[in-house]
């Protein structure tokens, strides 16, 4: 098995460890470190034999490094709210975003699970740049180490709302769900998946994560920023081959699947799709559903010219929707000083480096 060791759980680290020769123990030892010690070289693991560890630093795997497989730390950018942004390297030269968001008794870890993405939604800088590669599934739990090591703290929820569009790399994001909760102790419902539609992706996600994790508890969260196909077009160009009503559709069949409710994320851009009467189009578009819709103000990026909504305009909205029974609730804002928005941070890194083939 010549895969990064990170990602890999307890029984198949003690199968790797056998085929190398050593005990069993070895393994057992190693998922030790990987995950409770957040080791980022077989150098520090130290109670392995020093000559296994030589032996095995001179070949290391494909697609890595080192055959831990941690990313490399390129750029930190901490808002005043304690806020921390980390931008990592991968193996190949690629740089990818993790945040984490401090709040009082919790750590809420974002990842990302594409190098890129492909959506081309108008307000996100992540999208500006297209897709290059999907993630791996150590490079995705990676993140979640990364953070958990440069905040000290223990990360409590971990969202999938950073670079990429998590259903385009379902299998490495349920793989990365099953590491998270069986590894590192967290619980699915402390997950949170976000997707802003891939046509026909739903229900075959609802049936692997039954097969591959038991049970669908993580949340998932579908991303409309938009009461109609019109508009929603307008926002995110890729929507036009995934009708509104097709893709609500595919949340039904997921909801009877699963047993879980949909949560709908909906980002207000000042002017444009943040009015009474859009609050009003989505209440009715949304009828029916035991959902929950998460209002999300929105942060500038400079390629666009998408204005912030007022705070006022965010109460009215917030209140149209309540007041015809939908569950909602208000995204609070947070590093608004340090490239807050998606992919500002490696757009911005991107931009001060010269041109290269390996670089996305």
């Amino acid at each position: 098995m010549s895969v990064p060791l990170l990602g890999l759980g307890r029984p198949a680290l003690e199968d790797w460890a056998e085929a190398q020769g050593q005990s069993a123990f070895r393994g057992r030892q190693l998922h030790d470190w990987l995950y409770a010690k957040g080791a980022r070289s077989l150098d520090q693991v130290t109670v392995l034999p020093k000559a296994w560890r030589q032996q095995l630093q001179a070949v290391p795997p494909a697609g890595a490094n080192d055959w831990i497989g941690r990313s490399r730390e390129v750029q930190r950018s901490v808002a005043r709210d304690g806020t921390t942004k980390l931008l990592l390297a991968t193996h190949d030269g690629h740089t990818i975003e993790t945040v984490g968001i401090p709040a009082e008794g919790r750590l809420t870890v974002c990842v990302s699970s594409q190098v890129g993405c492909p959506m081309a939604c108008r307000f996100c800088a992540t999208g500006k740049g297209g897709l290059q590669r999907s993630l791996a599934v150590h490079e995705i739990v990676d993140q979640v180490l990364s953070v958990r090591e440069v905040m000290d703290q223990r990360p409590s929820h971990v969202v999938f709302m950073g670079m990429g569009e998590p259903l385009l790399n379902s299998e490495a994001v349920l793989a990365a769900i099953d590491c998270l909760c069986t590894d590192l102790g967290m619980a699915q419902r402390q997950i949170t998946v976000s997707t802003v539609g891939v046509p026909k992706t739903l229900p075959t996600l609802a049936e692997r994560s039954l097969e591959r994790l038991g049970r669908a508890q993580y949340t998932l969260a579908v991303s409309l920023h938009a009461p109609d196909q019109r508009l929603r077009e307008e926002l995110i160009p890729t929507s036009h081959a995934y009708p509104i009503e097709a893709l609500l559709d595919d949340c039904r069949h997921y909801v009877a699947i699963t047993g879980r409710r949909v949560s709908f994320e909906y980002i207000l851009l000042g002017g444009l799709n943040d009015q009474p009467r859009h609050a009003e189009a989505l209440a009715r578009l949304i009828r029916g559903f035991q959902s929950h819709v998460n209002l999300i103000p929105y942060n500038p990026i400079v390629e666009e010219d998408f204005q912030r909504p007022t705070p006022a305009a965010v109460e009215a909205f917030r209140r149209a929707l309540q007041e015809r029974h939908v569950a909602v609730s208000v995204r609070a804002s947070r590093g608004l000083d340090a490239d807050a928005a998606c992919g500002q941070l490696r757009r911005r890194h991107l931009e001060q480096m010269p041109a290269s083939p390996s670089h996305g």
